[in-house]
């Protein structure tokens, strides 16, 4: 299946899915005028990604190499962070199914904040993220 790759603009952020490379990324500010157009193509190609590897019964082999979503965010608001949400559980319904993923949640040295929100989205969850501070 084929990927996405979408430039990041003044008002939503890059999103990157490189199936061939089982990678995830999104990066920069999220405030779209409208979040469930800019996020709902997004979801939706997760979800059937991922559904076509377990309808096919292709677990062994995508598991051979764990998938990565790489949250990069330096801003959301808050129509963003239900479509956030709506990610992190789509992630943790296929962990649910057999399939090896992990999240890494970056945040800024000087944004606490923002790791406070990652910590918060992986108890909703109740998944485990991984925490990367970036200098700045």
């Amino acid at each position: 299946m084929k990927g996405l790759n979408i430039p990041a603009t003044e008002k939503s952020p890059r999103v990157l899915f490189d199936t061939s490379n089982y990678l995830f990324e999104i990066q920069g500010n999220s405030r779209p005028e409208n979040g469930r157009d800019f996020y709902f193509p997004i979801i939706y190609k997760l979800r059937k990604h991922f559904e076509k590897i377990i309808d096919k019964k292709k677990i062994e082999a995508f598991n051979e190499k764990c998938f990565k979503f790489n949250f990069k965010l330096d801003y959301f608001n808050s129509s963003s962070a239900k479509f956030i949400s709506d990610i992190l559980i789509l992630i943790k319904d296929f962990t649910e199914k057999g399939l090896n993923m992990k999240i890494y949640w970056y945040f800024a040295e000087s944004d606490e904040d923002m790791k406070e929100v990652g910590e918060d989205f992986s108890d909703m969850i109740s998944m485990p993220f991984h925490y990367i501070m970036i200098e700045r």
